[in-house]
């Protein structure tokens, strides 16, 4: 569980009712009806759905029917993104300790036809409505950091911040979009009552800009060589560039290697840096985290 979770013993009705308007404007805006789920019909429905996102392989499914049952019976999240009969999208968090104060919210994934109408945001803005209604600050979930678009998903759009770097989180996983290597991950909270998520939520993402950052001096510790590949540099301002690749799952199809040695240099910098007390402030969309330093020499 993230540390800095808590739980809203009094969240103001105020900003439940704008969640849920943001909500509900986000869920128009994206064309779809968005619902929490509990019939068996449904949860089969989702569970195929992940399973054509990931593709894993046979006799392995992400979540089955029977426990995406079993997890909202228990009070638990999990909702979907209709479009008429059609499910394009949904999303599964489970309650975390302490007493249930938290939300780790495990999977979340849209539709090949449903890309591009922002239905991942309106199943995110649903989820945090929905988890203010019972209480909850602060979500939680892992991303893989070397994903550029979720990376701006998450830290941009949603405006969440990573805590914790986490090595092989998920042990292999050989699926259609982690491939067959480490499956490194970022831990990050989402403080759903915080100015930044508020905005965010809005519609007004706060952003950074790499390149003025960098004019300014921001020192680059990661960045992509010649050929495509990693090249690190000395992190020694106190605000650091790292940068990921532009496709990291066409990169471990074409190149496996240079996939690898992405995920190294990411470990070892970004890594190292967060557990050196570092925190990631913003991630540019054109392919670089933006991490201030506790102390700079």
């Amino acid at each position: 569980m993230v540390g800095v979770t808590e739980v809203v013993t009094n969240t103001a009705p105020p900003l439940r009712d704008e969640a849920a308007a943001a909500a509900a404007g986000a869920a128009l805006a994206s064309g779809v009806r968005i619902r929490t789920l509990a019939e068996v019909a449904d949860l089969a429905a989702v569970s195929r759905l992940f399973e054509s996102i990931w593709r894993p392989p046979p006799g392995n499914p992400l979540v089955t029917a029977e426990l995406l049952r079993a997890m909202a019976t228990a009070g638990n999240y999990v909702a979907g993104a209709f479009d008429g009969p059609e499910l394009l999208g949904a999303c599964f968090g489970f309650f975390g300790e302490p007493a249930k104060g938290g939300l780790h919210s495990h999977i979340a994934g849209v539709a090949t036809t449903g890309h591009g109408r922002g239905i991942g945001f309106a199943l995110k803005l649903h989820q945090r409505a929905w988890a203010l209604r019972q209480g909850v600050a602060v979500i939680s979930w892992t991303f893989d950091p070397l994903v550029r678009r979720n990376a701006h998903f998450n830290l941009t759009k949603l405006a969440a911040r990573p805590v914790r770097y986490l090595p092989d989180f998920y042990g292999p996983m050989q699926d259609g979009i982690n491939g067959t290597g480490d499956t490194d991950r970022l831990m990050v909270a989402w403080d759903l009552a915080s100015p930044s998520v508020r905005t965010a939520a809005a519609g007004r993402p706060d952003r950074v800009d790499a390149a003025a950052l960098r004019a300014r001096g921001a020192a680059v510790a990661l960045a992509a060589g010649p050929d495509g590949g990693p090249v690190t540099g000395a992190a020694d301002a106190p605000v650091v560039l790292v940068a990921v690749p532009p496709d990291i799952e066409a990169l471990r199809r074409t190149d496996p290697d240079q996939g690898r040695a992405w995920r190294v240099a990411l470990r070892e910098v970004l890594g190292g840096l967060l557990a050196g007390g570092a925190s990631v402030t913003g991630f540019d969309r054109a392919g670089w985290y933006v991490v201030a330093r506790e102390h700079s020499s």
